[in-house]
């Protein structure tokens, strides 16, 4: 399976057991075609929210055990059956998938999180639900690495998001450290970027470590992935910091040898 292009999904999905590859790749593709609608293509507003509106319909249909006519949901179907998975999750997605037609500034950092909590915290949490470990704590952690990941994937992408007219990185965060959308726009990297960028790497870092345990307490294959994924995270943390914060020629991605040294780490994670 293709993570590519869906970053918010296991980086190391070649660990998932047999069997649950079918309900993986059911997930997989609500929430990679629903993004697609909300960010793909030339369709208006208008018609992306009509589209993502069609998906929200489709879960009407889940939750009122009725037969969809798309092959796509039937199988989506058989796996939330199968799992008890919940479908707030899968309307979260739809909320965030929503939110990005319409919202392209965000003012706070709690405004911000908030979005990660619906489009990022519930692959986490299906994950979770299909190994079949429903607890609190573990939903928590979850949560962290999940929006840790999210926020990753804003600051490596800053200038991918740029051309969308999106700006993830908090209003108040710019006006905090000087930075203006203009310097955005023509990639300043002066020392406001710079300051501005490792406050961000620092409290993505952090979240990302406040999760870090969870993997340690899974068994088996889950483990393991997620100890891939928390250090995938953390070095690319690393190369925005190697890069001196340049995020507008530089997208920090992972390499062979980066894969090297993940799986070195991961072992060392006790």
């Amino acid at each position: 399976m293709s993570v590519n292009h869906y970053e918010n999904f296991p980086v190391a999905s070649f660990l998932l057991p047999a069997n649950l590859r079918p309900a993986v790749a059911a997930i997989y593709a609500f929430a990679r075609s629903a993004d697609d609608i909300a960010d793909e293509g030339d369709a208006t507003a208008g018609e992306r929210l009509s589209g993502l509106q069609s998906y929200e319909a489709e879960l009407d249909l889940i939750a009122n055990k009725e037969t969809s006519n798309h092959p796509q949901f039937q199988d989506l179907a058989r796996v939330i059956e199968k799992y008890a998975l919940p479908l707030q999750a899968f309307r979260d997605l739809l909320s965030a998938f929503s939110q990005d037609v319409v919202t392209k500034r965000y003012e706070t950092y709690a405004d911000v999180l908030d979005y990660c909590r619906r489009s990022a915290n519930p692959i986490g949490r299906l994950m979770l639900h299909l190994y079949g470990k429903v607890e609190a704590k573990g939903f928590q952690e979850a949560d962290a690495i999940c929006s840790a990941l999210q926020l990753i994937n804003f600051w490596q992408d800053v200038e991918v998001d740029w051309r969308k007219d999106r700006v993830y990185l908090p209003q108040e965060d710019l006006r905090r450290f000087g930075v203006t959308e203009n310097q955005i726009a023509k990639g300043t990297l002066d020392d406001a970027w710079r300051n501005l960028m490792q406050f961000e790497v620092h409290r993505a870092r952090n979240l990302m470590l406040s999760g870090a345990t969870l993997p340690l307490h899974l068994p088996g294959r889950i483990g393991w992935e997620l100890r891939l994924v928390v250090q995938g995270g953390l070095r690319i943390l690393e190369k925005i910091e190697a890069a001196d914060y340049d995020v507008f020629r530089r997208r920090p991605m992972l390499n062979k040898l980066d894969w090297l040294r993940l799986a070195a780490r991961s072992m060392r994670m006790g």
